[in-house]
């Protein structure tokens, strides 16, 4: 079992920046991947970012060069950098979790782990 619990939400005006955290509990499998996703009330959970035990990184298109994702063994947490804020980044940020090693595009359903959710607004 893994407990996530988010932090780091809050409204920004674009341009911004915002850093979500997420602790987790810690993971006993040698292999595990580690994502955020985001949504919208209407649209489908998308998956944002991940990273894995390897340390390899996947973003989705929409926020490549903007959001950075990266990983505190000591201190059990996962973050997500956030910068030059859209407003099309509005949404609920959830953090989750699987016991095997992250694929090119995450999938809401192989994600067995979830935390309670965190609100980024960011208004023009």
């Amino acid at each position: 079992q893994v407990h996530l619990v988010e932090s780091g939400g809050g409204s920004v005006q674009t341009g911004g920046s915002l850093r979500l955290s997420c602790r987790f509990s810690r993971v006993s499998n040698s292999n595990y991947c580690l994502a955020w996703f985001r949504q919208v009330p209407g649209k489908e959970r998308e998956g944002v970012s991940s990273i894995d035990t390897s340390g390899g990184t996947t973003y989705a298109d929409s926020v490549k060069g903007r959001f950075t994702i990266s990983e505190d063994n000591a201190k059990n947490t996962l973050y997500l950098q956030m910068d030059s804020l859209k407003p099309e980044d509005t949404a609920m940020y959830y953090c989750a979790a699987r016991m095997w090693r992250c694929s090119r595009y995450q999938k809401r359903a192989e994600f067995g782990y979830w935390g309670q959710g965190t609100q980024v607004t960011v208004s023009s």
